[in-house]
């Protein structure tokens, strides 16, 4: 049975936020889960994925994160903690802490160390199986097709076949591939949800038959990304491209015309301190705050979407 009804709709990736010390700011991280709870179409929240800043925060803050949001939320919406480990046993320790914590579900990112070394498809089932021992739902992060850390079509069919595998968070940054693995994924398993993690190709990607979208950039602007999702599913091409017009100088702004980076997340917060949805924009060193031209970039950006509050 999976700990989570529903997976399909916008599942934002929620940004951290820091006092100007870089401690965990608790008070602005509920504000801010209470504000994306109300947010229509949003289905869940995800804590600790690379929006969050993941790779600052110790194992400890990240349990600390999930417990705040997860708190918060109670009775409004589930919580799904990522987690990204080097090893079995650090993972089922990780999986449990988020368990604790108050997640329902946990987002599987590759370990790093797959990233210089590659993997064996046999490496990442056993990894899956290791972390399922905790009891919650897998949701599968598929790094992009350049990374060496990213999941052939073969293996996202034997990861759909896993009881405890529910959705996918599919972001490989080739259209080739990205129709490749849905294919499989839905001839392996049509039940399982596919969301993209495209923050900088929504349209191109919603469009594809996935079941929604888990992003960061959705702990900014979830009310567009979700007008856009609507659009799609009523087959309303015009509505979908109006709406991916207002987002796109958005995009541009944030992720610099390339993929998500932490100096792009720097920037998200910044264009969501702009917008009024968070009050400080501080991120963790070695992270860098936006620089003068990246601010009136985005500050154009904002003011063009109607968002601009300061």
């Amino acid at each position: 049975m999976p700990t989570i009804q529903n997976y399909r709709g916008i599942i934002p990736a929620i940004a951290c936020p820091f006092t100007p010390d870089h401690q965990i700011d608790e008070p602005a991280l509920r504000r801010l889960a209470s504000w994306l709870a109300r947010q229509p179409g949003v289905v869940a929240v995800m804590t600790n994925g690379h929006t969050g800043e993941v790779f600052s925060l110790t194992p400890r803050e990240r349990a600390q994160v999930t417990r705040i949001v997860a708190d918060e939320l109670k009775g409004k919406l589930p919580v799904i903690s990522s987690i990204v480990c080097e090893g079995l046993k650090d993972a089922q320790e990780h999986a449990a802490l988020a368990r604790e914590a108050g997640a329902q579900a946990l987002d599987v990112m590759p370990p790093h160390h797959w990233l210089r070394f590659g993997f064996r498809p046999d490496h990442v089932t056993d990894y899956f199986a290791a972390i399922a021992e905790i009891g919650l739902d897998l949701v599968a992060h598929v790094y992009p097709a350049w990374t060496r850390a990213s999941y052939s079509s073969a293996t996202l069919a034997a990861l759909a076949k896993l009881p405890y595998v529910q959705a996918f968070k599919v972001g490989q940054r080739d259209m080739n591939r990205y129709a490749a693995d849905i294919k499989a994924i839905r001839d392996a398993d049509p039940s399982k949800a596919i969301l993209t993690c495209h923050d900088e190709y929504l349209l191109a990607t919603m469009v594809q038959g996935v079941d929604g979208a888990l992003v960061g950039f959705a702990t900014f602007i979830p009310g567009l990304i979700n007008d856009l999702w609507e659009a799609v599913k009523a087959g309303d091409l015009k509505r979908a491209m109006q709406v991916q017009s207002v987002i796109t100088p958005l995009k541009d702004a944030v992720y610099g015309g390339g993929e998500p980076t932490g100096e792009a997340h720097a920037r998200m917060k910044a264009g969501m301190y702009l917008a009024g949805v968070i009050d400080d924009a501080t991120v963790r060193p070695p992270t860098e705050a936006p620089n003068e031209a990246e601010m009136a970039a985005l500050r154009e950006a904002v003011k063009q979407a109607g968002l601009l509050k300061r």
